[in-house]
């Protein structure tokens, strides 16, 4: 009875404590109406690229593969996995602390006396050599009443760390599918450039063997001869630096896939990638709640809100409890009569007095760590939105200037089959075709690398927008 009497007081104490510390709120923030672009955005734009599976935004099904195997085998995101398991646990052991722990014990001893000992025992007072003594018992551990809330706030925190750590693997899971769609499509731009190197190439060489044919009959001179093998030679020459470039970027993609260096399956050409026909950036307010690193942040600040609690907490006075409940008794089959019962609770109040200002220090430690997550949280925002700034600039800019640089190319490629026209029929100088023939290979490089970048400015606005993770 005097043991149900204690559990109940026990209980009443988790029951009644209080929980010293602030409570969280989230700070408040002012988000701007619409983002920086450009061309305006429409105010109301609640739809957003970012709220689509990363697989119907990359629609190349070799890039999905690729994906898909970086998502099941990227040490990074591993890595990540194992930081979410390892703050669960962690949860769990804080937690288990708000909580009585019991063990139980139990022992015999078994003893023979010696009648002809250095102290003598006449037989009737010891009717037998042996006496056996048991004991066995119900142990309540050292256990912390959580009078103040202390064990309360360090498992908020712990929770909020968890949350945390699940908020950063999705944040890995944005970067992989961005880095592997970029790493991919890079690759697909450097075998368009091989293509276009290689093209030229044939085409200089054509033009050399035409410029040899003129030299031989006496119409042009050794000049040309040597100014079109410079350009045989220049676009020879970048077809090993692209060559570089694309093993490179296949060792890189092999990397993000947990795989040794080797080469990367194609899909679809770089002109043959499908961009969506339009990239809504959504509403500015629902960043806050898709971005995952963001809502990382976020979780930090938590914890270390609630780590304030934990400290204050330590200026009040600390209530432990630690006792069994069980039998003891000199014959074995008496061991749980009622004569046998024993039972004991030993409360232990403690009171900190002087500290040497440690107390007061570790306070103040943990609200500048709070001011310090809430710098981070803001300025975590604020990245977000230039961040999405960026990106929708770059996709409008880079996409008018893809459009001026298609016209550009399309005027070169007419002016170089004119010049050569001319050439051939003794008009013009060999000079003019040689000039519009390198403009033109320089100018079908640049474009190939501005689709690469209208390309990338979609991944980028995906990322940045908080979208992959889904």
């Amino acid at each position: 009875m005097p043991w149900k009497t204690a559990l109940s007081a026990i209980s009443l104490w988790l029951l009644c404590g209080c929980t010293v510390g602030p409570n969280y709120q989230r700070p408040k923030l002012t988000t701007p109406a619409q983002f920086r672009a450009p061309e305006p955005l429409p105010v109301q734009q609640a739809a957003s690229i970012a709220d689509s599976k990363w697989f119907e935004i990359f629609q190349d099904e070799q890039l999905q593969a690729l994906v898909r195997t970086a998502l099941m085998q990227n040490y990074d995101l591993r890595d990540a996995a194992a930081r979410v398991e390892e703050a669960r646990a962690n949860l769990g052991i804080t937690r288990s602390n708000q909580f009585p722990q019991f063990g139980a014990s139990g022992g015999v001893d078994i003893n023979r006396l010696s009648r002809d000992g250095a102290t003598p025992i006449p037989p009737a007072l010891l009717p037998s050599q042996n006496r056996n003594f048991g004991s066995a018992s119900l142990n309540l551990l050292s256990f912390e009443v959580d009078l103040w809330g202390k064990l309360r706030r360090a498992t908020e925190a712990a929770r909020a760390n968890l949350l945390s750590a699940e908020e950063n693997r999705k944040t890995v899971i944005t970067t992989l599918v961005s880095d592997v769609a970029t790493a991919y499509l890079s690759l697909r731009e450097l075998d368009y450039e091989l293509e276009i190197s290689r093209r030229t190439l044939e085409t200089r060489q054509q033009s050399l063997d035409l410029v040899m044919s003129r030299q031989t009959g006496g119409v042009a001179t050794l000049l040309d001869r040597r100014q079109a093998e410079q350009l045989v030679d220049t676009a020879a020459q970048t077809i090993p630096v692209i060559q570089q470039q694309m093993e490179q970027t296949e060792n890189q993609i092999r990397l993000l896939l947990g795989e040794p260096p080797g080469g990367v399956p194609r899909g679809r050409s770089l002109t043959e990638q499908a961009l969506p026909p339009e990239v809504p950036a959504g509403l500015p307010s629902a960043l806050l709640e898709r971005r995952p690193d963001i809502q990382a942040s976020e979780q930090n600040l938590i914890a270390a809100n609630a780590e304030i609690g934990v400290a204050r907490a330590a200026y009040f006075p600390q209530l432990s409890l630690s006792g069994f409940l069980g039998g003891q008794s000199t014959q074995l089959a008496n061991l749980f009569s009622g004569p046998a019962s024993a039972w004991t609770l030993a409360p232990q109040l403690s009171q900190p007095i002087f500290t040497a200002g440690r107390l007061k220090s570790n306070v103040r430690l943990t609200e500048a760590q709070r001011e310090e997550a809430l710098i981070q949280y803001e300025k975590t925002i604020q990245t977000a939105f230039s961040e999405v700034s960026n990106s929708l600039i770059a996709h409008q800019r880079t996409r008018e200037s893809r459009e001026k640089q298609e016209a550009l190319v399309f005027a070169l490629q007419d002016r170089l089959r004119l010049a050569y026209i001319r050439y051939r029929g003794g008009v013009d100088t060999q000079l003019d075709a040689l000039d519009a023939d390198r403009d033109l290979f320089a100018a079908e490089l640049s474009l190939s690398q501005i689709r690469l970048g209208e390309l990338l400015t979609v991944v980028q606005l995906y990322k940045a927008l908080g979208g992959g993770w889904q």
